[in-house]
C-alpha cells in the first residue's frame, strides 16, 4: 500500500488536488483520510469556550488514533474513521468505513507535523497558494459551511490562522518531496503526481 501525505495551508486547494488525483486513478484503488476527522473531541469543553480552541496547532489532533488507523490499513485491515462536526466542535457517533487499498491519501494542514506520521508517507506533497487566495477561499467556505460571518472569519484568520500558518504549516515545506504551487489549478503538477503513482503501482 502506498501512503501519500498532502499538506498545505487552510484554503490552499488540498481538497481539490485530492479530488483530481482520485478522478485520475482507477475506482477502488484509492481511499482518502482527512486529518480534520481526527480532531480531539471537545465535548467536555463548555460550548461558549469551544470557539476559542486553537484548531491550527498540532496539539489539536488525536495523532495516536490516526497513526494506528494507518498501520491497520497497511496491515490489510479496515478501519472506522471518526467524523467531526465543525458546528459543535465535537466528534460524532457516526464513523466512515475505510477499506485497505493500493493508495491512501492522507490530507490535512498539519500532516507533516508529527515525525511518526511523516515517516509513514511514501510521498509527501505540499500544496501551496497565495495568502490572499487562501483567505478568500476560507471566507467563502466558512460562511457557507460553518455558519460564520465574514468578519468572524477575518478575525480568526488574523488572530489564529495566519500566525499558525507561519509557525507550523509554512516550515513543513522542507519535508515535501513535491510542492504544488497554485493549488488545485496546477494541472501539470497533478498529472505528474498521478503518473508517478500509476508508475509505482505498476511496478509492484
Amino acid at each position: 500500500m502506498m501512503i501519500i501525505g498532502i499538506a498545505g495551508g487552510t484554503g490552499s486547494g488540498k481538497t481539490t488536488v485530492v479530488r483530481k488525483i482520485m478522478q485520475r486513478l482507477p475506482q477502488g484503488e484509492v481511499e482518502v483520510i482527512s486529518q480534520d476527522s481526527y480532531y480531539k473531541d471537545s465535548s467536555h469543553v463548555p460550548v461558549e469556550d469551544r470557539q476559542k480552541i486553537n484548531f491550527d496547532e498540532p496539539a489539536a489532533f488525536d495523532w495516536p488514533l490516526l497513526i494506528e488507523h494507518l498501520k491497520e490499513l497497511k496491515a490489510g485491515r479496515a478501519v472506522e474513521s471518526p467524523t467531526y462536526s465543525y458546528l459543535t466542535c465535537t466528534r460524532q457517533p457516526e464513523t466512515v468505513h475505510v477499506n485497505p487499498c493500493d493508495v491512501v491519501l492522507v490530507e490535512g494542514i498539519l500532516v507533516f507535523s508529527d515525525e511518526r506520521l511523516r515517516d509513514m508517507f511514501d510521498i509527501k506533497v505540499f500544496v501551496d497558494a497565495d495568502g490572499d487566495d487562501r483567505l478568500i477561499r476560507v471566507i467563502s467556505r466558512d460562511c457557507i459551511e460553518r455558519g460564520r460571518t465574514p468578519q468572524m472569519v477575518i478575525d480568526r484568520y488574523e488572530q489564529v490562522l495566519k500566525p499558525m500558518h507561519i509557525k507550523h504549516i509554512e516550515p513543513a515545506k522542507r519535508y515535501a518531496d513535491l510542492i504544488v504551487p497554485q493549488g488545485g489549478n496546477n494541472e501539470v503538477a497533478i498529472n505528474l503526481l498521478t503518473d508517478y503513482i500509476k508508475g509505482r503501482l505498476g511496478n509492484r
